[in-house]
């Protein structure tokens, strides 16, 4: 007889194996989920990606009354204590999953939420938008890890019953009983924020390679970004919009209006790994990840379904410096695929 406790790894495992498999909700490294068994927290491992739950072990077991004790004393800087010998980091979001009294939490970034996130008020489209009843706050921008738990234990604290949270320039949480409760959330969530593409241009054909370093990105769709015209000009102004994209694919875009400009600063020494040229399409260094491919993928995603007129939030220079210059995220840079 298969056990409670192995009856819920087991739903989690599949319940991660879809939604990791599937861009518009997850892409590459990105998001993470728990589950309580007593006081142990089972939580996604750093660095790991959902998709692989069916073939990886990508679960870290926690203590979760140690977490709990210093969140109700205020203490958001307490470092999770890791049960058995794991060589496997918790997730940066570990707090989050702790600190929310659900059995089963989902974090993921779903392009749909995303697409009003990086909006500079979304609240009102998200209240228009939704047609259940389950209570939802939306959380302001904060570094993820101790300073987006303290800020998410604040605010769930004064909206009581509180299952989804809305985190601006980031994601979606999700808290339920079960694996069950929680798909059905999301999925439902999905579905009535759906936006459709403003433009949706696939090019028939890969564009040439510009010089013997650099060739096309894989993805055909991710071109619109350097060939139209509205989207290259979001770049430079709209591109630091959640903490994955910029600590993936850096602090700012390499974006040249003509090949010549390009090789002229080659020749001086630059070798930016992915560049954007007017007109002819999106380029990289061989060895472009595939981490950073999906990375690249979600930016169009969300980009694409912005009308032209709407003005974007994003992350200021210090928010961009406190991502790049944090262990936390260098380590999980440094396993990517």
């Amino acid at each position: 007889m298969i056990s409670d406790s192995d009856a819920i790894r087991n739903e989690v495992i599949n319940f991660c194996s879809v939604i990791g498999a599937d861009p518009m909700l997850v892409q590459g490294a990105g998001g993470n989920i728990s589950w309580k068994d007593g006081n142990t927290l089972w939580v996604k491992a750093s660095g790991t990606w959902l998709s692989d739950s069916k073939v990886d072990n990508i679960f870290v077991p926690v203590e979760l009354d140690h977490l709990q004790s210093a969140i109700k004393e205020g203490n958001f800087s307490i470092i999770p204590k890791v049960i058995g010998r794991s060589i496997l980091r918790p997730s940066i979001e570990t707090l989050l999953h702790a600190l929310l009294d659900f059995r089963v939490v989902v974090h993921v970034h779903a392009i749909e939420a995303l697409t009003l996130l990086v909006r500079n008020d979304p609240i009102e489209e998200i209240s228009k938008k939704l047609k259940n009843n389950i209570p939802w706050v939306l959380v302001d921008y904060k570094k993820p890890g101790f300073d987006l738990a303290r800020a998410i234990s604040n605010k769930i604290n004064d909206n009581l019953g509180v299952q989804i949270i809305f985190l601006q320039n980031h994601g979606i949480v999700i808290g339920g009983s079960n694996v069950s409760e929680v798909n059905n959330i999301l999925f439902n969530l999905v579905s009535e924020l759906n936006i459709e593409p403003t433009f949706n241009k696939t090019l028939i054909k890969t564009p040439n390679p510009i010089s013997l370093k650099y060739i096309p990105v894989d993805n055909l769709e991710t071109h619109n970004l350097a060939l139209i015209p509205e989207f290259f000009n979001r770049l430079n102004a709209d591109w630091a919009l959640y903490p994955d994209h910029v600590v993936f694919l850096g602090p700012k875009p390499n974006c040249y209006d003509t090949v010549e400009t390009f090789l002229e600063h080659l020749e001086k020494g630059a070798s930016p790994e992915l560049v954007f040229l007017k007109d002819l399409g999106v380029f990289s260094l061989p060895g472009f990840s595939k981490a950073k491919q999906l990375q690249l993928k979600c930016y169009h995603d969300v980009l694409v379904r912005q009308k032209y007129d709407i003005r974007l939030k994003v992350l200021n220079e210090q928010e961009i410096s406190e991502l790049l210059n944090w262990e936390a995220e260098k380590y999980r840079k440094s396993i990517e695929k």
